[in-house]
């Protein structure tokens, strides 16, 4: 078992009541971090963040069988079972007993750790050079660079501030909407690439993790997917109102220009600049012409007004749509789609 600093007698480590020293609580929330449970921040500050973290390894200790919740495959070991009947409550709080969980998760050969990097910033410059040097074969590369600037910053490794410590993968965690503690899917480097079950498997830590070129490689692929399949398809699941609403069921549109031209797929840019810009202003801009739907602030998206927005039914092909989709549905997808194109007008 490993020698955890906080893994004593005595030590207890809660919100606002703490009974450990800031390395203890750094060395914990490094644990946490590597094993997937905080966000970000290493920094031997236990705050609201850490507490929830840690709620929610409580939850997977309580629940987690690491069957996953869509078809992408088991996890390699079950959370529940390395529990072994310490953890019976979900407080927040970390005790002994959690803290030797803990350290049997770290012991386990089975459960991957999630990496860092050790010149973090040195390994992001790299991925724009890397995006840019792509083909636009399958997709736009101008709109999957949107699509990540708005999903990790471009970034797949976490670049600590001043007194943090943190230089691991970056991660997004879905949750469920009453109960933030319960992670329901993860995203994984630069191109948030989602798992439904957790621990992640090896072989996905050694592909899409460790490599950043798999990583960007999927989300182009998830991106096409979603042009090819949840535009314009057959059944409602696989249309996007808005473009049934501003194009009509058309043949699928892949660029104005053919494939021969040389800014085939590449000129995104431009097309943004010539399509005119909009306000979208909360409650009183529809999401699409004739919804009766309005851009209101969400618990992801807090402003409801956007400025200097691309025109989507005058941008000339079917990305935008499939930029939403890649979202999923409802009014935060158009949230995100505002902004994707926005990235799109200025990067």
């Amino acid at each position: 078992m490993q020698l955890l600093s906080y893994n004593k007698r005595g030590v207890r480590i809660e919100r606002g009541a703490t009974k450990a020293s800031e390395r203890q609580v750094r060395d914990l929330q490094r644990d946490l971090r590597q094993l997937g449970y905080l966000k970000k921040g290493i920094d031997g500050k236990f705050g609201r963040a850490s507490e929830t973290a840690v709620k929610a390894l409580q939850y997977d200790l309580l629940h987690n069988d690491g069957r996953s919740t869509r078809n992408d495959g088991n996890a390699p070991v079950s959370i529940l079972d390395l529990n072994r009947g310490r953890v019976v409550a979900v407080t927040g709080t970390v005790d002994q007993k959690l803290a030797s969980c803990i350290s049997n998760m770290l012991d386990e050969p089975d459960l991957p750790l999630l990496p860092a990097a050790d010149d973090p910033k040195a390994e992001n410059s790299k991925i724009v050079s890397l995006m840019k040097a792509m083909p636009s074969e399958e997709v736009p590369i101008p709109f999957i660079m949107g699509i990540l600037q708005q999903e990790s910053g471009l970034k797949h490794y976490n670049e600590p501030s001043r007194n943090d410590e943190d230089t691991y993968i970056v991660i997004g965690l879905d949750t469920n909407a009453s109960e933030k503690h319960i992670i329901t899917s993860r995203g994984y480097g630069a191109g948030q690439y989602t798992l439904f079950h957790h621990p992640p498997q090896k072989k996905e830590v050694e592909d899409f993790m460790l490599d950043v070129r798999r990583n960007l490689r999927k989300a182009i692929r998830a991106l096409r997917e979603k042009f090819d399949s949840f535009v314009n398809g057959g059944t409602s699941g696989a249309r996007a109102d808005d473009r049934i609403a501003e194009y009509g069921r058309g043949p699928l549109r892949l660029c104005k220009y053919s494939a021969k031209d040389p800014r085939f797929m590449k000129d995104c840019q431009q097309c943004m600049v010539d399509a005119g810009q909009q306000k979208i202003r909360e409650g009183v801009t529809p999401i699409y012409r004739g919804s009766s739907f309005k851009f209101f602030p969400t618990e992801y998206y807090r402003n409801g007004s956007y400025d200097s927005v691309p025109i989507r039914k005058n941008v000339p092909c079917d990305w935008p749509y499939a930029v939403r989709r890649y979202n999923g549905a409802g009014i935060n997808s158009y949230h995100y789609q505002t902004i994707v194109l926005k990235n799109v007008l200025t990067l």
